[in-house]
């Protein structure tokens, strides 16, 4: 008998006993009090709540991801593959602001130097920020959240110490709040090889910066000053739903929280609002439809019909817990992993995976997750070539 063999049928026989043993120990329970379940399914990748009376998604969806999700309790209402990996633009800023925001007081004041805004990629979306000026944190922010500006990022990861630093620190920080998804290349958003993130994943960094009350008015604030030449000069928010521009009107109860686009990653938008005590979370990514505005209006019709279903339809998974506020000991994290429910991780309807409790059935979840990684080194040490990074 081969030691995979040996192994797979040990790691069978404990998996049984953990089966067993979900009836005998709690399941703790998801955000919203309901337990992990199989996601509903209906169809192209989408999982929407099914039951009888269930509010019909909006018809015309082109995005090739989207979710929506309760941000107080953290339930995911519907989503479209919320795990497919995708170049996210500028709405990866927002894991730029979790994990860089808490750091320097916004009176803080940095004096620009060539290398600060050194390495700015082209045709980046910038809020003019000029060499061997002085500008306070907060000027700094109202660049990266109003305007998007790439050259602000960079001169904010140059205080944080440097561009590769802040990077690292991101992906870090990704995985701290359970994302999965994400690689971090390029801390601004702007194109690089490899740079991923997924639906999930930026509702969750969204989630996240929400939490922080400087990231919250930040990314809720339409219209700021900016200094200039002779003075300063006014900036906008480029979040067509918050400002009501371009053919938009503001959405009701929008506050915030990110939009983008790059010729890869398309249009692409996580947006915010709160109706009566609720506050709902739809991430946007790439519509395919050639309509004008496709990503504001897919996104405010999503947040209707979030609005229209949340409270009465059982959510289809849910995102990991983070802390409600930020306690200054370093980066956010997740104060417990909730049962996702969402999508397995190659953009195929996937289980929900249920977490065991105390007792014997987690002993023996956990004697099967050392099996499994026995069963692995085994074929490792079998020689197996090839494969996908």
């Amino acid at each position: 008998m081969t030691i995979d063999a040996r192994v797979s049928r040990k790691a069978g026989a404990v998996a049984l006993i953990a089966v067993a043993g979900v009836s005998l120990t709690s399941i703790p329970a998801a955000a919203n009090g309901a337990t992990a379940r199989q996601p509903a399914v209906t169809g192209a990748g989408v999982q929407a709540p099914t039951a009888p009376g269930s509010a019909r998604l909006p018809s015309g969806l082109s995005a090739l991801s989207w979710m929506v999700a309760d941000a107080d309790t953290g339930s995911v209402l519907a989503a479209k593959s919320p795990h497919r990996k995708l170049a996210p633009a500028s709405t990866l800023k927002t894991l730029f602001a979790v994990t860089v925001l808490p750091k320097f007081s916004a009176g803080t004041v940095r004096r620009v130097s060539s290398a600060d805004l050194a390495g700015i990629g082209a045709g980046s979306s910038v809020v003019g920020v000029q060499q061997g000026r002085r500008y306070t944190v907060g000027d700094l922010w109202r660049g990266v959240f109003l305007r998007s500006g790439n050259d602000a990022v960079h001169v904010l990861a140059a205080m944080n110490g440097g561009w590769r630093t802040t990077a690292g620190e991101m992906q870090e920080n990704a995985r701290k709040l359970g994302a999965r998804d994400t690689t971090v290349k390029s801390p601004d958003g702007y194109d690089a090889p490899g740079q991923v993130s997924s639906a999930h994943d930026l509702t969750v960094f969204a989630r996240a910066g929400l939490a922080n009350e400087d990231f919250a008015r930040y990314c809720a604030t339409p219209r700021a000053t900016f200094p200039a030449a002779g003075g300063t000069t006014q900036i906008e928010n480029t979040n067509r739903l918050l400002v009501g521009s371009h053919g938009m009107s503001r959405y009701p109860g929008l506050i915030g929280v990110k939009n983008g686009y790059t010729s890869k990653a398309g249009n692409t938008l996580i947006a915010a609002a709160r109706r009566n005590g609720r506050t709902l979370l739809v991430t946007v990514l790439n519509p395919r439809s050639k309509e004008y505005n496709a990503v504001y209006k897919e996104a405010g019709a999503l947040l209707d019909w979030g609005f229209r279903t949340a409270g009465t339809a059982q959510p289809v998974g849910t995102l990991h817990a983070v802390r409600a506020a930020h306690d200054g000991g370093g980066p956010m994290r997740p104060v417990a992993a909730d049962v996702t429910g969402t999508e397995a991780r190659d953009g195929s309807p996937g289980r929900a995976t249920l977490a065991l409790g105390a007792g014997g059935a987690g002993l023996a979840a956990l004697g099967l997750g050392a099996l499994l990684t026995r069963w692995r080194q085994a074929r490792a040490r079998g020689g197996r070539s090839g494969g996908t990074a």
